[in-house]
């Protein structure tokens, strides 16, 4: 069974997370602060985190960061109405998706299948197990990604997003085609989301993020990665 473990200090949001996703046949666990949270990621090993941003001890901005640094595990975001600047705050540490507070339980359930079914479907549909862009390794069969012969951790989101490059070098891949690709038909108009992973990706892949070698923009068409 798939378990999830809900984040949140308020009591409420707890119960309204376990008792619809249960209704959905997924087993949920609950912490109430960002230490906790990160003590059962670490101990249970759940398939998906949602996670409030606002909490005492650790904020979520600050468990999703920490998570990170072991875990690639899906996580949501649960973030105020209109705080634009927390979604990109949770992004930018490495969330897979956000939830804006108060949220409906088809809303949450959809959100939820989503990432998880993103997560589940990460693997290559090429016959290859290995593809090489420079220093660049991936390794489809064990879903890893390699540069200059050291191992790069990404979410994932990172590793979809990725792969999509990989699996189409030299095609120039619009904003939209890698929205629906990555995230579903529903966020093809979520551009931030994509801006946000786009440069993340960078982060880890380039030597000069800036001036990229690997995932490369075309101004009004989309990213590529180049033959090299």
């Amino acid at each position: 069974m798939t378990l999830i473990l809900a984040v949140d200090d308020e009591t409420l949001y707890q119960h309204l997370l376990k008792v619809n996703l249960e209704k959905e046949g997924y087993e949920v666990i609950c912490a109430g602060d960002g230490e906790e949270a990160l003590e059962m990621v670490s101990n249970r090993n759940p398939d998906l985190v949602v996670l409030d941003i606002m909490m005492p001890k650790l904020d979520g901005i600050t468990t999703c960061e920490r998570i990170r640094q072991f875990s690639s595990i899906p996580i949501i975001m649960l973030t105020a109405r209109g705080e634009e600047q927390d979604r990109v705050a949770g992004l930018n540490v490495g969330a897979d998706d956000y939830v804006v507070k108060p949220f409906s339980a088809t809303e949450l359930v959809a959100r939820v299948r989503a990432v998880l079914r993103r997560a589940h479907t990460s693997e290559q549909i090429t016959q290859n197990r290995y593809f090489m862009h420079g220093t660049l390794k991936i390794d489809f069969a064990r879903a890893e990604v390699w540069k200059d012969n050291k191992p790069i951790y990404l979410s994932a989101t990172e590793y979809r997003l990725l792969i999509q490059f990989a699996q189409h070098v030299g095609q120039v891949l619009s904003p939209e085609d890698l929205l629906v690709a990555i995230w579903g038909p529903q966020y093809k108009d979520d551009k931030e989301i994509l801006w946000v992973s786009i440069a993340r990706l960078r982060q880890k892949l380039e030597d000069e993020p800036h001036s990229p070698v690997h995932v490369v923009t075309r101004p009004g068409l989309g990213y590529l990665m180049p033959p090299l």
